[in-house]
């Protein structure tokens, strides 16, 4: 970075530092706590159970520093550089790969009108590193994750207003690592007002995004104005997707500390109308204006001892929303629009503590089709299950084993345009495929016994067995299309630093 970044982020956050040094715990029930997710093997490792209304305490001012992060040194069992064996959307989280995100906060509690803010700054830096590929410290993979403001309790207890670019989410799927009902990247604002219980909470945001699509914007050289020379690129087509969301969600206290936990869920997206020039310069076609929406719901009942929890989520999305908040419908309807694509996912998700033992499970099942009329190889029906038990052979380390199956189901495979060429495959009404996987997972917990604490040191060898369903979905030449077996062993060490202690 250069040395006015750095000057611009401590003028931001000059003032009184005060560093948290306490052990990460659990976000709140439902909080939307921002993170990172775009790719799958870049998600972050943090837990959002479900839990009883926290005590009330007076706010902490200060500068805070946290982050998650995962250091991942591993080869295949030929020595190679290792790669991602899952076949499904959401795979095993065992063979991810490295990744830092670093938490920027400052936090301020405001005597003369009660209120509390707070500016949240996220940086994500992805593999490769520089000690991997020699790559130039100016060439890493970076992003912006979080950059927005919060306020607390302004006028009214209880309400809270943000305006900013955020990961907006909620409970996650901690084995899949992903969050199944609530995962949104957005450019916006929101509001949430939690009632004096603690024990429910509505809450509203939108925002906008423009995917680099064609779908959304298209940029062509025309002459300049007043016969300049040379040529100006034209944002003929230039549309953003609006997506606003509406959550409410309620705790039903069961016992001294358990409760069960239920959310209601929707999303809108739409996108205006527009217009694109085709191949021939000078023509354009019309897109029309298109829209999309998103229903789930989550009921979790959870223990309130030892991180004892199962979360069960359903979600449906259809129209637009159903390619994903950065997706474009490629294969559309008749009318242009994305009208007829949707998408169903069941997911389950739990923890059980006891002693020395525990055990981790998730799984889902999913079905997508697109909006063209014919069911074709997009259109497909997927899941996964899995299941990680483990053992402390000591406070402070153990083993874990981890199993899981995936499957998937494709539409039509089309025929080769040419039967003869190397590798063709012939035509079919459908596709089937699955994966087997086993792991083993020796490990050091540092903070002591939990599934959930970090920072954990992993040594992991994982074992994938492919069908020739799944070799059959890689091209011609690629190691995964011809072995059956793939082995991952590698050096992992994960980490989870919350930054602001009243967020």
């Amino acid at each position: 970075m250069k040395p006015i970044f750095h000057l611009s982020l401590l003028a931001l956050f000059a003032a009184p530092a005060v560093v948290s040094a306490q052990p990460p715990s659990p976000p709140a029930a439902g909080s939307a706590e921002p993170a990172q997710p775009v790719a799958p093997s870049q998600q972050p490792v943090t837990k959002e159970e479900p839990s009883m209304p926290p005590q009330e305490k007076a706010p902490e001012s200060g500068f805070f520093f946290g982050g998650v992060g995962r250091a991942v040194a591993a080869m295949d069992g030929e020595g190679d550089a290792p790669r991602d064996a899952d076949i499904v959307l959401r795979g095993s989280r065992l063979d991810e790969s490295t990744f830092v995100q670093l938490d920027l906060e400052r936090q301020d509690h405001w005597q003369s009108t009660g209120a509390t803010t707070r500016v949240a700054v996220r940086l994500v830096v992805d593999a490769p590193t520089l000690h991997y590929n020699n790559a130039r410290p100016w060439n890493i993979n970076m992003s912006l994750r979080n950059a927005f403001v919060e306020e607390r309790d302004l006028g009214l207890k209880g309400l809270s207003v943000w305006i900013g670019s955020r990961l907006y989410r909620g409970d996650n799927s901690e084995l899949l690592d992903f969050w199944p009902l609530d995962w949104l990247n957005t450019l916006g604002g929101g509001v949430r007002y939690d009632l004096p219980s603690k024990r429910t909470y509505f809450a509203v945001h939108a925002g906008v995004n423009r995917p680099l699509t064609p779908y959304y914007q298209q940029a062509v050289e025309r002459p300049p104005a007043l016969n300049q020379p040379g040529t100006a690129n034209v944002n003929v087509l230039d549309r953003q997707r609006l997506i606003s969301s509406f959550k409410a969600s309620h705790t039903v206290p069961v016992g001294e500390k358990g409760g069960v936990k239920g959310v209601l869920y929707g999303e809108l997206h739409t996108t205006p109308a527009g217009r694109r020039e085709t191949a021939e310069a000078g023509v354009f076609e019309d897109l029309p204006r298109d829209g999309g929406y998103v229903i789930g719901a989550q009921v979790s009942p959870f223990t309130g001892v030892d991180n004892g929890h199962l979360h069960l989520f359903l979600r449906y999305a259809g129209d637009l929303a159903a390619y994903g908040e950065f997706g474009s419908p490629s294969q559309p309807a008749p009318d242009g629009t994305a009208s007829g694509a949707h998408e169903l996912m069941v997911t389950l998700s739990g923890n059980y503590e006891t002693g020395p033992l525990g055990l981790m499970a998730s799984g889902y099942v999913r079905s997508f089709r697109n909006a063209s009329d014919s069911f074709d190889f997009s259109d497909l029906d997927e899941g996964i299950f899995v299941v990680r038990p483990h053992v402390y052979l000591r406070d402070w380390g153990g083993i874990a084993v981890e199993g899981s199956y995936q499957a998937q189901r494709r539409g039509r495979v089309p025929p080769p345009a040419d039967p003869a060429a190397p590798g063709a495959s012939p035509g079919a009404s459908h596709h089937d495929a699955s994966v087997v996987r086993f792991g083993l997972v020796p490990f050091l917990n540092v903070a002591g016994k939990g599934d959930f604490k970090r920072p954990q040191f992993r040594f992991i060898w994982l074992v994938s067995r492919r069908d020739d369903g799944a070799k059959a979905l890689y091209p011609r030449d690629d190691v995964f299309s011809q072995r059956t077996w793939e082995h991952f062993i590698g050096l992992n060490v994960e980490w989870n630093i919350k930054a602001s202690p009243a967020f």
